[in-house]
């Protein structure tokens, strides 16, 4: 069994948890899921980002203290996302001064030892959005393109991490077929131009002075690490990296996958692996990167009053509905567009009538024969659909991936309105309702990643023997997925409505 090991990026907790920290969650989870299904040994991580000025601004105006600040927002975001039944093996607080503190001294003293801090006197733009220094390069209309505002001049004395030292080493990195793979393609283009135009040193650390809401600098006592030293190593700090509590299980013998916005790309593929080549660690395998979420095909803002708050899609429409949106209109790599229209639409299409009716028109016919399955040998409806499925599971195509299950969903509908089982004498009957049993029950496996309680419930449903075992994380698809292998299925259970009808 070889071993995954997924991270997403760390929240930032100075406010509450927004549709796009969903996305990036419900995005990782399906990749998470999909490994576990597919017999690997996973585990997932997600956390947040703690320190910094804009925590220690905002803690500022609200009169508390930062510490106060963050242990009121994080539960936000660890209850929300265990309500999107987000299946995260590790939850790592960069405020953990046991799990968290000890590797990220040890990261900065080996940066130290290998030559590649440099302390520096200097003037420059700081974005307190991005928490990061900016070149007028990277403005537009002198302001920073991501909030809008112009940066403040900032002089003061900090540590540099030399970056510009490792350019030909990360353009050889990153176009290595053994290196570090950035997805989508075109994302990794972006990331070779930044090289071309040529890498600047980055600021390491903040004078206590504008900063001291972060982890101290060792043998330094007037500066703070800034957010790299710091967020980054979020990643192999619970592993207990560089410390005597050193496990390289999930690092060392894993397939590293980080998960991230377009808007962090940079740091994940150029500080991220070369901070680690200097510290002797491995760098990651792998960096999949998503786009922003409009809503209604604008930029989410308070001020235009389009900002759509995670918990009212799911008081509206559940769980795994918007799970099934996220994850069927985003591309991964693509900006996507949430609408209320566009959701209702789905709900009431793929979800409710070609999902949920499916199942109950099946189990209902069933039911009227005494409930008995009978599993044929094979089927021509299902043919490749596994191995196309699984393609593009594995080149993280995941909303195409859904659209095959939709497919296969569709072709069921049309076999059922073909072959018209109610008129049927009973043995023609039997094998036509077989068929399309087997090919919920595949149906439920392939939605798992997706919709993994909607799964669930369709395997319960059906009578199939895993049913309860469906979302264990050592839950696997060896054995399982072959047609017919379920040989204990012999009966269906009790139809019940999947989705309820929303305008009623």
């Amino acid at each position: 069994m070889s071993k995954k090991y997924i991270t997403t990026a760390i929240d930032y907790p100075n406010a509450a948890p927004h549709m796009g920290h969903v996305l990036e969650k419900v995005l990782a989870d399906v990749c998470a899921r999909w490994f576990r299904l597919s017999g690997h040994d996973t585990r997932f991580q997600i956390g947040t980002d703690e320190h910094g000025v804009k925590n220690q601004r905002t803690a500022a105006k609200e009169g508390i203290s930062p510490k106060e600040l963050v242990d009121r927002n994080v539960p936000l975001f660890k209850d929300l996302y265990d309500k999107l039944n987000i299946s995260y093996d590790y939850f790592v607080r960069t405020t953990d001064q046991d799990v968290h503190f000890p590797t990220v001294i040890e990261l900065w003293k080996k940066l130290k030892d290998s030559g590649m801090l440099e302390k520096r006197n200097y003037t420059a733009l700081y974005c307190s959005g991005c928490e990061r220094f900016m070149t007028n390069k990277d403005l537009v209309d002198g302001k920073c393109p991501d909030h809008q505002k112009a940066p403040e001049e900032v002089t003061e004395e900090n540590w540099f991490f030399l970056l510009s030292k490792d350019s030909k080493w990360l353009k050889k990195l990153l176009t290595d077929k053994n290196g570090y793979t950035i997805v989508p393609k075109f994302r990794q283009q972006e990331t070779l131009s930044l090289i071309e135009q040529g890498l600047e040193d980055i600021s390491f650390s903040r004078p206590k002075s504008s900063l001291d809401w972060g982890v101290p600098v060792p043998d330094d006592d007037n500066q703070t690490m800034y957010v790299w030293c710091d967020a980054l190593t979020n990643y192999i700090s619970p592993l207990g990296y560089l410390t005597d509590k050193e496990d390289k299980t999930y690092w060392d013998d894993a397939e590293v996958t980080h998960v991230i916005g377009k808007d962090i790309a940079r740091f994940h593929a150029l500080y991220w692996p070369s901070m680690l080549k200097n510290a002797g660690v491995k760098t990651p395998d792998k960096l999949l990167v998503h786009g922003f979420l409009t809503s209604e095909g604008q930029k989410m803002s308070k001020s235009l009053g389009n900002v759509v708050v995670p918990s009212e899609v799911i008081d509206k429409y559940g769980i795994d509905p918007l799970r099934f949106y996220l994850s069927h209109e985003v591309p991964v790599g693509r900006d996507g567009d949430f609408s209320w229209d566009r959701m209702q639409k789905m709900y009431d299409s793929k979800l409710r009538n070609d999902i949920g009716n499916l199942l109950n028109r099946v189990l209902v016919l069933v039911g009227k024969d005494g409930g008995k399955i009978n599993v044929p040998e094979e089927t021509e409806i299902i043919g490749d659909t596994w191995k196309k499925y699984a393609e593009k599971m594995n080149s993280f195509e995941l909303s195409e991936a859904l659209q095959i299950v939709c497919s296969l969903v569709s072709d069921c509908n049309a076999y059922i309105d073909k072959k018209k089982p109610w008129g049927l004498e009973i043995e023609d009957r039997e094998k036509v309702l077989g068929v399309l049993s087997e090919c919920l029950r595949h149906i439920g496996l392939m939605l798992l990643p997706f919709v993994p309680d909607t799964a669930e419930i369709i395997s319960i449903q059906l009578g199939v023997s895993y049913a309860d075992k469906l979302q264990n994380k050592g839950f696997s698809l060896e054995g399982i997925n072959l047609w017919g292998s379920d040989k204990s299925w012999c009966a269906a259970g009790k139809p019940e409505i999947l989705f309820e009808d929303l305008e009623k």
